[in-house]
């Protein structure tokens, strides 16, 4: 009796040694273990929370600010199981609206990517003062929000110094600027970029453009062909939609052999600017990282420890702001040192503008 339950027993051992490959581990959904075989994938267990963005005019699809903190809404979602679910706004007089229908749909989380809705949250957030709010690149000082803010003024320096870098390489002298709407948040952009190109080459010129709107994408292809006229090798956005037409312009003057580029903002736009193959007109991006934001602050309403009324600051420290992982347009030397400049703004050593010169007083 004991020697036939030995037997089943060490027959059970083996079997079970065979069926997970004499290896140990575990194999998930749609793995196939061997041709024909398909043994199932751990499933995530859905949690009872659900995500709202409202997006600004820009829309979803923006390719920038938008599109990047949907990312990040759609990463904590599929880690966690939650439900998700977005609102565009077409005009300004829908933010308020679109705050208010997810509040009343019961949203354990509103999330409203920019600026512009500095003043439609803070009524939202009075309404419904039991509603959990992230407001992006504005302070609403109300207990059931977080605001999260971000250093931009680091991240467009690095990319100014990549501007100028590799300027320099092709022996050119001019860069560009093409900002959405002229105000402090976008003025940071520019102060930072041309500090950085002014710290590689202090006799450089910068050309700046403003398009006055964050979502006209054929205004910011004019703007491209004015500074690529001009002598520009290089322009940088900071202009939501409207700098989808920067790309577009750069793409198309790239096809005609023309050596030019564009720097993308807010998340790594390389792909926005392939026109051949593998080749892209994308220099690098400014990646501000409002996909990480999205998501860090969802996960703590999740876990119940959503920390209303206080401010986070994203900046080159704690890499809310910064290059792209991977920037092929790039050499590895450029890319040095550009990061060379790293710890001299975390230190302090280099103290970056806020405010562009042809704005500061004599």
């Amino acid at each position: 009796m004991k020697k036939s339950l030995m037997l089943l027993l060490v027959g059970m051992l083996m079997l079970s040694m065979l069926l997970t490959g004499c290896g140990g581990g575990t194999v998930e959904e749609d793995e196939v273990v061997e041709e024909g075989e398909v043994v199932e994938e751990e499933v995530v267990e859905e949690v009872d929370f659900f995500v709202g963005l409202v997006t600004d005019v820009g829309g979803i699809d923006d390719k920038s600010f938008n599109q990047g903190t949907w990312e990040g809404v759609e990463r904590f979602a599929a880690e966690f199981g939650s439900d998700k679910n977005f609102l565009q706004s077409e005009e300004d007089a829908d933010y308020l609206p679109n705050l208010s229908a997810f509040a009343d749909e019961g949203a354990d989380l509103i999330v409203a990517p920019g600026f512009l809705f500095l003043e439609s949250l803070a009524e939202a957030a009075s309404n419904f003062p039991n509603q959990k709010f992230l407001l992006i690149d504005e302070v609403v000082d109300a207990p059931n929000v977080v605001s999260a803010v971000f250093s931009e003024e680091e991240g467009s320096f690095l990319v100014g110094v990549a501007a100028a870098l590799k300027a320099q390489e092709a022996g050119q002298d001019t860069v560009g600027y093409i900002g959405g709407i002229d105000f402090e948040l976008i003025q940071r952009f520019e102060a930072g970029f041309e500090a950085g190109v002014w710290a590689v080459d202090p006799d450089m010129t910068v050309l700046v453009e403003y398009a006055g709107a964050f979502d006209s994408a054929q205004t910011g292809q004019a703007l491209a062909a004015r500074l690529y006229d001009q002598g520009a090798y290089v322009i940088y956005h900071a202009a939501g939609g409207t700098g989808n037409g920067l790309i577009r312009e750069a793409r198309d003057r790239r096809l005609n052999g023309e050596d030019v580029w564009a720097i993308g903002v807010d998340k790594d736009q390389f792909e926005d600017g392939i026109y051949e193959g593998d080749s892209s007109a994308v220099l690098t991006s400014m990646m501000k990282r409002v996909d990480v934001a999205a998501y860090d602050i969802a996960k703590m309403a999740l876990e119940g420890n959503f920390p209303g009324g206080e401010v986070y600051v994203f900046n080159l420290e704690n890499e809310g702001v910064g290059l792209p992982e991977n920037n092929p347009n790039l050499s590895d030397e450029i890319v040095t040192q550009v990061r060379s400049y790293i710890p001299q703004v975390v230190s302090g050593e280099l103290e970056v503008p806020t405010l562009p010169v042809r704005l500061q007083e004599d």
